[in-house]
């Protein structure tokens, strides 16, 4: 999964990859602070919408790149960032699909990961199954 930022006036995104397991523990332990949600509740958050975590998440990988950046500085407009899965991840979701699901659910499932899948970001690197976006 990533986290796509891409203010007004940017050519291209930036793109940062999420897998909650993989930031540290500091990183963690400030997004509780910073949200007031345990870690396991931060994440389900962040992929349900809740701005705050998206903004707190944000500002986690911008001050990876911008070390005195603020959390003050941090505003964007909701369009502008978004979580995506890659198109690898996609085509996973789309074989488990097709073993779990039938009938019109099936046929609705894939017609929407079927367009999903024609603009995904295509990041061979990190091919295979797709974890889900929680802390473990």
């Amino acid at each position: 999964m990533y986290l796509v930022y891409h203010p007004e006036g940017a050519e291209e995104p930036t793109r940062w990859r999420y897998d909650p397991r993989r930031l540290m523990s500091v990183e963690r332990e400030d997004l509780e602070r910073r949200t007031d949600r345990s870690f396991g509740q931060f994440t389900k958050d962040v992929v349900e919408g809740h701005a705050l975590c998206r903004r707190a998440l944000l500002f986690t990988f911008l001050r990876r790149e911008h070390p005195k950046l603020r959390f003050g500085d941090v505003d964007f407009a909701w369009d502008e960032l978004t979580l995506e899965f890659s198109r690898a991840e996609l085509l996973t979701l789309r074989a488990e699909a097709v073993e779990n699901l039938r009938g019109d659910e099936l046929a609705a499932v894939l017609s929407q990961l079927d367009t999903e899948i024609e603009t995904a970001y295509d990041d061979r690197a990190h091919e295979g199954k797709a974890p889900p976006p929680t802390a473990d």
